[in-house]
């Protein structure tokens, strides 16, 4: 553990909480960071985890089922805990489901694995709306009753270079001093969708009239139609209106509406041969990419659907890396992504 007077560890060791695919690690990574362990009960999750972070210890098992005080023997000090508790019951996109108590709760092993660990430093990511939960000022107060100082600030992922208009809470710790606020680099323009989205026949598409399309899909259709005409490509949205204020469709030109857990954005196109425009969904590679990873991160596990759901449920890393790199300075030699 550290103190004021104690210096860091050669490197800044962290593990991450709640881990999943790695988005928080991926992040801080890429800032320097060296990833100790990743803990996270979701079995699909923790093997994409444990192939993009071979050197990591990856504990597959509820949070609430492993003691911190033998973790904390297993690994020796830690400078920084990431942490991404479920959102599910916090999120807006819950609509009148049923909230569950318990999930809304695990935030909780945040701190109970930092009062044993004591970081230098806890980032955690989650939903804005968790700010509603009943106990978040509790939850507050418990992070600076371990001595914590505590920045929270909403950062949106199109703001660090991510074609993607995901906005998210921050929880920022330091226990030593203010952490910082982030600011994004100004050499960050807002990424378009188009960055990222397949326009070169690699996936296969089909006929949008087709005869069995959903009436209300081709009503998304011609809204593009009617603002972009028939020779332009364009997004349309499942679930909701995008940042044009058109519903259920929006421009390549502008990021991504935020990517969920469900397979959510179909491209619209027109045919190369003339026969009316064609439609097909967003594939993964274009999603990871969407999400902020690399090409180069592996995801060799699930099905077309599992992959969604890992990417939708992830944190985008270019934000993770801001602002890890903010917390604790330049001076950590800066790696390159995988």
């Amino acid at each position: 553990m550290v103190d004021e007077k104690t210096p860091l560890t050669k490197s800044v060791r962290a593990i991450d909480l709640f881990c999943g695919i790695g988005g928080n690690s991926l992040g801080a990574y890429q800032a320097g960071v060296e990833i100790i362990a990743g803990f996270d009960k979701w079995d699909l999750a923790t093997k994409v985890f444990k192939d993009n972070f071979t050197d990591a210890l990856v504990i597959n098992r509820s949070l609430q089922k492993i003691n911190p005080e033998q973790i904390y023997k297993k690994l020796g000090p830690i400078d920084l805990i990431l942490a991404s508790p479920e959102c599910t019951s916090h999120s807006v996109a819950r609509g009148k489901r049923k909230r569950w108590k318990w999930s809304m709760k695990l935030a909780y092993q945040v701190t109970r694995f930092s009062a044993i660990l004591k970081p230098r430093w806890i980032v955690i990511e989650n939903v804005s709306n968790i700010q509603n939960w009943e106990h978040y000022d509790d939850f507050i107060m418990m992070l600076k009753s371990q001595g914590y100082k505590v920045n929270k600030q909403e950062l949106t992922a199109s703001d660090f270079g991510v074609p993607q208009s995901r906005k998210r809470l921050f929880l920022i710790c330091d226990l030593f001093q203010e952490p910082p606020n982030i600011v994004p680099d100004q050499k960050n323009t807002l990424a378009p969708a188009r960055n990222v989205v397949n326009l070169n026949g690699v996936y296969r598409v089909n006929p949008l009239d087709n005869g069995r399309r959903a009436a209300k899909t081709l009503a998304r259709a011609q809204k593009g139609f009617e603002a972009l005409g028939t020779e332009s490509a364009f997004l349309l949205v499942y679930y909701g209106s995008d940042g044009d204020g058109s519903r259920g469709w929006q421009s390549l030109d502008v990021p991504l509406r935020t990517i969920t857990t469900l397979d959510r954005f179909a491209l619209v196109k027109p045919d190369e041969n003339g026969n009316g425009p064609v439609i097909r969904m967003l594939q993964p590679p274009e999603l990871q990419q969407a999400m902020g990873f690399p090409e180069s991160f592996k995801m060799n596990f699930g099905t077309r659907r599992d992959k969604i759901h890992m990417l939708g449920n992830a944190v985008c890393p270019p934000v993770m890396k801001a602002i890890v790199n903010s917390l604790i300075g330049s001076n950590q030699s800066n790696i390159d992504a995988h």
